[in-house]
């Protein structure tokens, strides 16, 4: 069994990790939300499109290593918050993790219900089932009922640690920022 992290800090890697897959996630929702400023079929919109799917997927092994990575070096104790204080930050943190693997499981379902190619980045990955237009539509609307879930929770998220970095003053936010040693500034 791990010895628990007594840092106060996540390890560098996992913190490295969280915020890579902020942006990878931010540039995944961009991608998808600018391809309407272009008309259907323009090629614009087209690579905004292929850009959601790539990064995406991205996100899918991303995940994965981030899982590994909490394996390996262990979180920090939890801070002395009530029990259901506890309890909502860690269906949270699984929401999202479910998100983070299901969001683009989802959306190589869809494309491979489509009969379309799945880009990953120069290569095409394989259809995970064969072309079944019902089951792409129903596939594609929970797709999109996960993105806008996925806007609330990753909201929710930010404001939860901006209210214990604000509000408690708790130094929760902290604990996933830079683990580099603060310089003394001149006053």
């Amino acid at each position: 069994m791990k010895a628990p992290n007594e840092s106060g800090r996540y390890a560098r890697a996992s913190i490295l990790l969280h915020w890579l897959m902020v942006l990878i996630i931010a540039a995944v929702y961009a991608a998808i939300e600018f391809r309407e400023f272009w008309p259907k079929g323009s090629d614009i919109r087209e690579g905004f499109k292929e850009w959601h799917f790539m990064l995406g997927l991205s996100v899918f092994g991303l995940v994965w290593i981030r899982i590994m990575a909490r394996l390996v070096w262990p979180a920090p104790a939890p801070l002395a918050d009530p029990p259901w204080r506890r309890l909502i930050a860690a269906l949270a943190h699984f929401a999202l993790y479910l998100l983070m693997i299901g969001m683009p499981l989802a959306g190589w379902l869809v494309l491979s219900a489509e009969g379309k190619l799945i880009p990953f980045f120069g290569l095409e990955l394989p259809p995970l089932i064969a072309p079944n237009e019902g089951l792409a539509e129903t596939v594609e609307a929970l797709h999109e009922l996960g993105g806008t879930i996925g806007y609330w929770l990753i909201g929710l998220h930010a404001a939860a640690a901006l209210f214990h970095h604000y509000v408690l003053k708790d130094k929760l936010l902290l604990r996933m920022g830079s683990a580099a040693p603060r310089r003394a500034t001149l006053s």
